[in-house]
């Protein structure tokens, strides 16, 4: 149904047709959004992220192949697009220089949310092909093989990245005591 519906949306868009364009945006900017959060980390990054891709997909329209579908595309566009932020940041973030300001007390444990903070920050300290595949997986349910669709590997590949992924989560949580080994 949405596949049959976007190529429609999609051919009105090329024509200019903004209404089109406006449904498209509608349909696809919430799960966008999430999985530029997960990747970023940082409600704002994930924002211009996110608006970012829409401009990137529009004006690539006719990139865009119909085997495919609008929203694998347009992941793999967001994916792409977090991986780009993070290595810009990355490469101007500066060191913390007060580490003790980051120690928890047994009163910032207790704080309702904090276990959904301490697994994004496991999520943030995994590599970029870690972080994308527990986000496309856990948080925007995707199978593997529209994984493999955005990501653009191997089913085979997606399936170990994955399995890795969870084990180094799992090791780190259980290192912060959130999980018993």
């Amino acid at each position: 149904m949405h596949r049959d519906h976007d190529a429609e949306l999609l051919r009105d868009c090329k024509k200019g047709d903004r209404q089109a364009l406006g449904s498209l945006v509608r349909r696809y900017e919430r799960p966008v959004y999430n999985a530029a959060f997960r990747m970023m980390g940082n409600p704002d990054e994930a924002a211009d992220v996110t608006q970012t891709v829409f401009l990137k997909a529009f004006e690539n329209l006719d990139r865009y192949q119909p085997k495919f579908k609008f929203f694998s595309w347009i992941y793999r566009i967001a994916i792409n697009e977090c991986i780009d932020q993070l290595n810009r940041r990355n490469r101007f973030e500066p060191l913390d220089e007060n580490p003790e300001a980051t120690a928890r007390g047994p009163v910032d444990v207790a704080v309702t949310g904090q276990l959904g903070r301490d697994i994004q920050a496991v999520l943030m300290a995994l590599n970029e092909d870690h972080r994308s595949v527990i986000v496309l997986r856990h948080f925007t349910e995707l199978s593997y093989r529209e994984m493999s669709e955005i990501l653009q590997i191997p089913e085979k590949t997606v399936k170990s990245r994955l399995f890795s992924a969870r084990q180094q989560m799992k090791g780190r949580l259980e290192e912060m005591g959130i999980l018993s080994a």
